[in-house]
């Protein structure tokens, strides 16, 4: 038979949402620094060709 899970307390909850949504803004500021230095030509790590 099933059992129901036990309820997470709000701080809980709160932590790991914070967490989470905190992974998604530093994977935004490295893709948007990625792409600033892709556009300005200071880019170590691809090699872009300008035509």
């Amino acid at each position: 038979m099933a059992v129901p899970k036990k309820r997470i307390s709000a701080s809980k909850k709160r932590i790991r949402k914070k967490f989470w949504k905190k992974k998604g803004y530093w994977a935004a500021l490295k893709a948007f620094s990625l792409g600033k230095s892709l556009s300005t030509g200071n880019s170590k790590s691809f090699c872009v060709t300008n035509k």
